[in-house]
């Protein structure tokens, strides 16, 4: 069975580095100490394909999941809903749930494929312009599933209500990156499954989650221990990317 996380209070989780007074947060930190460990964990955030079959505390998931729910939605485009416009779904690997989702996104990518070869016999820019894409969904294919799903511990879908402007993808890549800073935090691993905003319109898939197909944007990713340490990114300079205008 899926399990649909809704708004947890942060009050509910030990352990936490700050005190509550006055329903705001109050750090213990100096502002220096939180900027090194805000840098670091920027720093560290990588993204992970290989996990280790060890399933991670629940707790951890709902401080991820907190993390999504603090993160910026677009208020213009959902109005004023009687309803929460943000859900989260949890996917436990092995579950019935996994099982049943499972080849629903893989179909999903083989469909993708289809149309992409087809869009590109007849647009030799856009065949240029996806050929790291392509290997990619010929590597997914070849390994029968989609990486992320099945693959590491946990699968989650987050959920956005459609609004006007639609700008529902946007509001999730915000949920997403603290979702993964959170999960960098906690040294989990995290990967984007991004088939996942294909499924939006799928009934089978959004009768799983228990939602109506078409009402809401989709985006997924996975969570686990690593497998491997990954090395730090590489980045330009500041200076180097950097054109300040008078």
């Amino acid at each position: 069975m899926v399990l649909a996380v809704r708004d947890t209070s942060v009050g509910t989780f030990k352990n936490r580095p700050a005190i509550f007074h006055a329903g705001k947060i109050m750090c213990t930190v100096s502002p220096d100490q939180k900027n090194a460990i805000l840098d670091e964990i920027l720093a560290t955030r990588r993204s992970y394909r290989m996990f280790l079959p060890v399933i991670p505390p629940e707790d951890d998931i709902r401080r991820i999941i907190h993390a999504g729910l603090l993160a910026p939605y677009a208020a213009a485009a959902v109005g004023s809903s009687k309803d929460y416009f943000r859900r989260f779904f949890v996917f436990k690997n092995g579950s019935k749930s996994m099982v049943a989702v499972q080849p629903l996104i893989f179909r999903a990518v083989n469909t993708m494929a289809a149309e992409l070869d087809h869009a590109m016999e007849s647009n030799p820019k856009l065949r240029s312009q996806a050929v790291t894409f392509v290997e990619r969904l010929s590597l997914i294919k070849k390994m029968g599933k989609v990486p992320g799903v099945g693959t590491a511990p946990y699968y989650i879908v987050v959920a956005e209500k459609k609004g006007f402007p639609p700008v529902g993808l946007q509001s999730l890549a915000h949920c997403l990156e603290n979702m993964w800073l959170k999960a960098t935090a906690l040294e989990l691993g995290f990967q984007l499954v991004s088939v996942t905003s294909q499924m939006s319109d799928n009934a089978e898939f959004c009768k799983v989650l228990g939602i109506p197909a078409g009402e809401w944007e989709l985006a997924g990713c996975a969570f686990g221990y690593p497998k491997d340490e990954l090395s730090p990114a590489i980045r330009p300079a500041v200076e180097d990317v950097t054109t300040w205008l008078g």
